[in-house]
Order: structure tokens, then sequence, then C-alpha cells
């Protein structure tokens, strides 16, 4: 069976996730680079194969990575290799891991960011130049979860244009292989010199919280706490980023659902959570190893091979959305709760974030601009060349869009 290369330029995200679909549960893929990998890209597989102990996040279990085959400058090697965390441990060490970020991470912390959410929401709303084309990404959806993250961390404001810069080289796939190693020990010194101050100088924050945080006088340590900082800074940005730059452009491109959600018929959790599905922010996930053979179906993913999720395609899947997956619908009511935020003991610990963040931006947006439509073709919006995540380079729009004229 041919692989399917994943495209590193991501040229055509729809049509790649419908090629991994027809691949059956189980695809060979490729990774950017020549590296070898399974996808799973059905929806019931997916949930088996998260669960499954057998596979596991510990890169040593890798083939590839052994015999010396994967490169220190790979450009994916900070997504597959990102440093000790919860995201890359399992079992008992995953857990108590797992436990203690809780203990920072937990629902009432969340909610508390509400007002806060509320207020930059706003306040970035007000400086929107409203008379021409404005890039709602790079003056909306980007600054707000990058100022609630950094508020929840405890980084420094002026610290987010390096960041940006630094996150883009992270994920892309394009970072020239000098800039790879570079790029994280930079990404990690920031973290550090963040837990550092925080030692120093505890806030109400979830840094100085993840530092005090213990289970039975166990504690993080600095490493574990700078990989977890980096891990939610990265996922806890760019997640919510794609998803609100994703419901805008599927309302412009379905007005008569926005009609629906404008005039109440549908509520905004039905947006996020179809945006959710059918656009999600997470293309593929990187990266599981099968630690022993692991059966899926009529195929086998041999031990010591790679599997990446492919959550694009996952959230088509007719058997488990019915016949119209591929199409997006508020009105949807599915057989089936999507899993774009994960499934199993790796689920994403910040989905709540997210989805509060989504919560408030979205419809803040449109009750200040209920016409905003897109500024260019559909076609013409620009995927970044970033193969985890369903990222635009930008999302340019009218705000003040009259089809009549007015």
């Amino acid at each position: 069976m041919t692989r399917i290369a994943l495209d590193p330029f991501v040229t055509d995200l729809d049509g790649e996730s419908a090629r991994l679909l027809a691949a059956g549960p189980l695809a060979e893929a490729e990774l950017p680079g020549g590296v070898p990998v399974w996808a799973v890209t059905h929806h019931a597989e997916a949930r088996q194969l998260l669960t499954d102990k057998r596979l596991v996040k510990d890169i040593e279990v890798w083939g590839a990575w052994r015999r010396g085959e994967i490169p220190a400058d790979w450009p994916l090697i900070g997504l597959a290799n990102p440093g000790r965390s919860m995201l890359t441990v399992d079992g008992e060490e995953h857990r108590r891991m797992r436990t203690l970020v809780a203990q920072a991470l937990t629902p009432r912390r969340v909610e508390q960011l509400r007002g806060r959410i509320t207020d930059l929401t706003h306040g970035l709303l007000d400086k929107l130049p409203t008379a021409e084309v404005v890039d709602l990404k790079a003056e909306f959806a980007y600054p707000l979860p990058m100022y609630v993250i950094s508020d929840l961390m405890g980084i420094d404001a002026a610290d987010h244009p390096r960041l940006k810069v630094l996150f883009d080289k992270f994920f892309s796939t394009q970072t020239p292989p000098q800039e790879v190693v570079a790029t994280l020990g930079e990404l990690a010194a920031m973290m550090g010199k963040v837990v550092a101050a925080r030692r120093a100088e505890p806030g109400d924050d979830l840094t100085s919280a993840l530092i005090q945080a213990s289970e039975n006088g166990d504690h993080l340590t600095d490493e574990e706490i700078v990989s977890t900082l980096q891990l939610m800074v990265a996922a806890g940005h760019e997640t919510t980023i794609s998803l609100i730059v994703n419901a805008v452009v599927n309302l412009c491109a379905h007005p008569e659902q926005r009609a629906m959600v404008l005039s109440g018929q549908v509520g905004w959790d039905a947006v996020i959570e179809e945006t959710l599905r059918y656009s999600t922010p997470t293309s593929h996930v990187l990266i599981r190893f099968a630690a022993e053979d692991v059966p899926v179906g009529d195929k086998v993913i041999p031990k010591g091979d790679a599997l990446i999720v492919s959550y694009g395609a996952i959230g088509r899947d007719e058997r488990a959305h019915g016949p119209t997956a591929a199409a997006f619908d508020i009105t949807r009511t599915s057989p089936t709760r999507h899993i774009s935020f994960g499934h199993g003991p790796h689920v994403c610990p910040g989905a709540a974030l997210s989805r509060l963040e989504a919560g408030v931006a979205l419809p803040a947006l449109y009750e200040r601009f209920p016409g905003l439509m897109l500024a260019v073709p559909h076609e013409e919006l620009r995927h970044k060349p970033v193969v985890t995540q369903n990222d635009l380079y930008e999302l340019p729009v009218r705000l003040n869009y009259s089809p009549s004229g007015d």
C-alpha cells in the first residue's frame, strides 16, 4: 500500500483528510522529512488506540529514533520529543504529573478567568479599525489567547513578540535545520526564566501553583515544570486561535447558519462544537510508539513503529458523525461526540479554557460586527506550513460588510 505523504505546506488539508479517511482506519503515512508513521483516521479505532497501554509516549521505544534515523534537527523533533512532561510519560508517572497539574488548573481557576477574558475581548474589539480590511487573526484571534495563557502562567506580556517568533518556528515544517535546536533551546530558556521568577516571587498564577503543588510530599521538578509550561503555552494559545479563526471562516461560508446563531435559534456552543469536529484545530497529533505489536482490524502496528492521530480525518468519519460528516452543520444531531481534544489518559487538560475563550470571544465579536465577511474568496485563505495545526497565516475580513453596499 502506498504511503500518504502529509503535505508540509498544507495546501489542501480537506483533501488530505479525505485521502487518509478513505485509506481505512489505519493508514500508512509519511511525515515531512520522509519519516514513516501509521495514522489512525477513524473515530472508533482512535478511541480504542488512545486508551491502549501498548502505545506509549516514550520516544526510546521508537525504532527509527533508536537506530539514529531521526536527526536532532528534524523540524518536528520538538513535537516528537518535547521534554519530560505529562505529555511524554505514561502509566503511574503520567498519573502523578497529571494529578499535580490538575491541582493547579482547577475548574474554579478556569472559571475565574471569565471576567479577564471578557475584558480582554472587548478591549481588542474596541481597537479594531472598522473602515478597512482587518486581519482578524493578528488583531483579535491571536492576542486574546496569548494574553489569557500568559496571565494564567505568569508570563510577561513583553515576551509575546519573541514567543510568537519562536512558536512559529517550533510548529513549522519549514524551519531551517540550523535553527531547530536553537529554537528549542531558547524556548526552554524563556520558560526557565518564568519558573525562576515565580520561585523567587510566587504569584496568583499557574506556574506558581505548579511549583507549590504536591502529592504526598512529591513535587514536580524544575525540568518537568519547564516542559509542562512550554506544553501548556503552546497548546493553550494555538488551539484557541484556530478554534476562533475556523469558527469565523465556517460562519462566513454558511450565512444561513450564522443567521440562525444571531437570531438565537442555535446556541454558540453548537458553533464551537461543530467547528471542533469539522475544522478541528489540531489536524494531527504526534506521536505514540508501539511497545509491542498492536493489531488494528486487518493490520498491525509493529513493535517500535510510530502512530499519529489524524483528527482532521477522524472528525469527518461518517460511521461516527453520519452521512453528512463532510458538511459543516450547527444543527447536527450527531450520534457520536467528537474527540478533537483527545480521549483517554492524555485528553487535553486545557479543553475547558479553550471552550471558555471561544464562548466569550465569538458572541462578543458578532454582537459588535454581525455582518462581518471574508475580504477574500475562501479558496485564497492560506494555511501555514504546520502539519499538526489547522492554522491560517491571516484572516482578512470586512467587519461592517453590507451586501447592499450601505
